[in-house]
């Protein structure tokens, strides 16, 4: 049994099945095979602590494409609102679900989840680390550049927030080139050192930059908000400190003709990213939106059909 908190305990084997998978789904899904229920009569629990759009949305018609039953839940919903712990929680859950996608306020909160639980554990996001999006970009860059590995990849803005760290971790296992260009005060040697093992082996290269001239010659320039659930109170000053690496017609043309444009949304047009960009031929936003929902089937079918 097998939980999903972080990619950085899969090996790039295991990444490369899971999006394999994921896009043999997506090709019977637009030959009109939408019903494909491997995993009929099975519960999934969705448990979200945060609101959700893509997140809830693809979990939910993935299992259902499935054959799953979902059940959606909120902690105000639940006894936990009340003073039940985690540990008894899940022990319970344990005997009525096959698996539990979690959307937490901290990932300490998945990690307990998981050491109580007998069922699969997926994290549908955490403060630290976003898996289930990173895999629906990795599918999204394999779909447009015709390569899983060997990809550069530029992350402007918060290079500190999850998506940029669950891109990275990705980048490693996969052989990838991650430019994560922000702010010095952002950086994180620490995630550096955590992928070192992997990179060797991969050849991949993650590393920090405050230029941005170090977007040109990437596959794909990518952004994500400013101002990330739970920072709400320290917006002006992350809009200060991230200004300079707004996504605009400009750094596409400085990335070059190849790349394309990414974001994991919600996005906040004129902020992160201009309007004409998301809104451009190179943008590939939409197809990592329902990317989403075949990822979310691969997860499914690979934890719980090993």
């Amino acid at each position: 049994m097998r939980h999903l908190l972080t990619l950085v305990e899969y090996e790039p084997h295991e990444i490369e099945y899971i999006l394999r998978i994921a896009r043999d789904f997506k090709s019977r899904y637009l030959a009109g095979e939408v019903y494909l229920p491997i995993l009929q009569g099975e519960v999934v629990l969705l448990y979200f602590e945060k609101p959700s759009t893509r997140t809830r949305l693809s979990l939910t018609a993935a299992a259902a494409q499935l054959g799953m039953h979902v059940v959606y839940t909120t902690p105000e919903e639940l006894q936990i609102s009340r003073g039940e712990g985690i540990a008894d929680t899940m022990r319970v859950v344990s005997r009525y679900a096959a698996a539990v996608a979690a959307r937490v306020q901290r990932h300490e909160t998945l990690e307990e989840m998981a050491r109580h639980s007998s069922i699969p554990v997926i994290n549908a996001l955490s403060d630290k680390h976003h898996p289930l999006q990173a895999l629906a970009d990795a599918l999204t860059l394999w779909e447009r550049s015709g390569k899983l590995r060997g990809i550069k990849l530029a992350f402007l803005g918060d290079v500190s927030n999850n998506v940029a760290t669950s891109l990275a971790i990705i980048g490693a296992k996969l052989g990838w080139e991650v430019r994560l260009i922000g702010p010095k005060q952002l950086w994180s040697a620490k995630l550096v050192d955590a992928l070192s093992e992997d990179a060797a082996k991969t050849g991949a290269s993650i590393y920090f930059s405050e230029s941005i001239d170090d977007v040109a010659g990437v596959d794909c320039v990518y952004t994500d908000v400013w101002v990330s659930m739970g920072f709400e109170a320290e917006a002006a000053e992350r809009k200060r400190l991230l200004g300079p690496y707004q996504v605009s017609q400009r750094v596409m043309e400085m990335a070059g003709k190849r790349a394309i444009f990414m974001h994991c949304l919600p996005a906040r047009r004129g902020e992160e990213v201009a309007d004409d960009v998301i809104e451009g031929s190179r943008s590939a936003v939409w197809d990592q939106a329902e990317n989403r929902m075949h990822t979310a089937k691969a997860v499914f079918a690979y934890l719980l059909r090993p």
